[in-house]
């Protein structure tokens, strides 16, 4: 049986950072270009403040008015963003029935996901599947982020797992990558069809949709 190690955002739950913006600051999302470019300006490619967040380096109301600062925004339309992140992460639902599926056949899995603590809180109250894992490492909690290695090792070592045991599912291209570099077979996930078909190629028999 092989493990399998999953990451949450855009895989087992759903995210779509300019339908939140959109959403939540349509006076500001005018039309696709000036959504992209506040966007990429609000979550910094996950770097930046939201990146400090994601690593659990800052909280909730520092973030908010260092956001508002850089972006001239009022701290309460940046505040109005971050409260709406929990509902856009809604599970995906063909992901949840890949998960089931591989779990009712035996294996062994866990998560690793980069996740600010106040989210990773809520995904654990809200979602009895997530029993299925045996555990797994939210980067908040353990100050270390995705791509870097640290964090890969880190999950490893919790989960008593050699790298070529595991088979590791991610949506963002350097985190495949740097997956691959400690020697864990990966799947770049786009869909959970996709991914279905290339954990069975990968020696996953159960992935595969009856």
């Amino acid at each position: 049986m092989s493990a399998l190690i999953f990451d949450f955002g855009a895989v087992l739950f759903r995210w779509r950072p300019t339908v939140l913006l959109s959403r939540v600051l349509p006076e500001l999302c005018t039309d696709p270009a000036a959504t992209q470019a506040l966007v990429d300006s609000f979550f910094q490619g996950y770097g930046g403040d939201w990146g400090r967040f994601d690593r659990g380096d800052i909280e909730v109301e520092a973030l908010t008015q260092s956001i508002a600062a850089r972006l001239a925004l009022a701290p309460e339309q940046v505040r109005a963003v971050i409260d709406a992140v929990p509902a856009e992460l809604e599970p995906i639902a063909g992901t949840v029935a890949l998960l089931r599926r591989v779990h009712a056949a035996g294996h062994r899995l866990f998560y690793l996901s980069n996740m600010p603590a106040p989210f990773a809180d809520h995904l654990e109250r809200s979602h009895d599947f997530l029993a299925c894992f045996e555990a797994g490492v939210f980067s908040a909690r353990v100050g270390l982020v995705k791509p870097e290695p640290a964090i890969f090792e880190l999950a490893l070592r919790r989960f008593g797992l050699a790298a070529g045991d595991a088979i590791f599912v991610d949506d963002h291209p350097a985190n495949v990558l740097a997956a691959r570099a400690i020697g864990l077979r990966a799947v770049q996930f786009a869909d959970a069809a996709q991914a279905s078909r290339e954990l069975v190629e990968l020696g996953v028999a159960a992935a595969a949709v009856s």
